[in-house]
């Protein structure tokens, strides 16, 4: 790991860092906010997973989780979005496709495979990284974000429950099969066959428990006014619905004229540290 930078920080410190990926293939870049309880032994990790468009600086800057995670003695781990310079054909043509949209999973098509592995990159070598080189306690892991990191958030904690405790979402991308976004980046990233999709869509995979996989809670906030909701790219409901079928206690608070950015996150981001450090205690 090479540490680009640091910043003192409600007591403790908020670093940057960036390393050689063997998963990925190429350099990734990654935040991680450290407490100053770090001094006296391993802590809970919360990893981060930021929108369409972020980067590993966004959540850090805009999201005011530092001072909420001193309080509570959390380490924060934000990575990027996507892979960075991977030379594939296309990949910055948009906005909701490729560089900034990895869409927190493994890519099949031939094109996007060799990089876009997101899902096995958080969920093996930087959780192993933080795990062994930052304090971070591997037993101790929770799991939020926003958007399409909402979405990964949802996914990665159903998929690897062995790896994270607790997990919440910020107007999460909550059934990515049906929605404009995720019918883009799934048919790009997985292929026009749609039976390989649901093992990467949150209603999906709780849809199709038999039991709460998280039976202390999960925690969504979804604002009123957030045009993506309007626009039928979010699908709280499906989420909902989903988790009454698994008998999944779910907090879904639709909080009235709040819209989709880090104004609202930032409201809301105490509530969700705190939620995370209960379960993670």
């Amino acid at each position: 790991m090479e540490l680009l930078n640091k910043h003192r920080c409600f007591g403790g410190e908020q670093r940057f860092y960036k390393h050689d990926s063997t998963t990925i293939g190429l350099p990734m870049r990654f935040s991680v906010f450290v407490p100053e309880q770090a001094a006296q032994g391993p802590l809970p990790g919360l990893f981060y997973l930021a929108g369409l468009t972020c980067t590993e600086e966004t959540f850090v800057t805009k999201g005011g989780a530092q001072q909420y995670a001193a309080e509570h003695g959390l380490i924060l781990i934000a990575p990027d979005t996507s892979p960075r310079g991977a030379g594939v054909p296309g990949e910055a043509d948009s906005w909701d496709f490729g560089v900034g949209a990895g869409f927190y999973l493994d890519a099949t098509e031939a094109a996007w495979a060799k990089h876009y592995r997101m899902e096995s990159y958080i969920t093996d070598e930087l959780f192993d990284l933080v795990t062994r080189e930052l304090g971070v306690d591997a037993a101790r892991v929770g799991v939020f974000g926003h958007s399409m990191g909402g979405h990964g958030a949802l996914t990665l904690a159903l998929r690897h429950p062995e790896k994270f405790r607790s997990v919440s979402a910020f107007a999460p991308i909550a059934a990515p099969s049906k929605c404009p976004w995720g019918e883009k980046a799934f048919t790009g990233y997985l292929g026009a066959d749609r039976s390989s999709w649901a093992a990467h869509d949150a209603s999906a995979l709780m849809a199709d428990k038999s039991s709460a996989p998280f039976p202390a809670g999960i925690l969504v906030d979804q604002g009123l006014d957030d045009k993506f909701l309007k626009d039928g790219q979010l699908l709280p409901e499906a989420f909902e619905a989903a988790c009454s079928k698994a008998g999944q206690p779910l907090t879904l608070r639709r909080q009235a004229g709040y819209d989709h950015g880090y104004y609202f996150i930032s409201t809301f981001m105490a509530d969700h540290v705190a939620f995370h450090a209960k379960q993670l205690a």
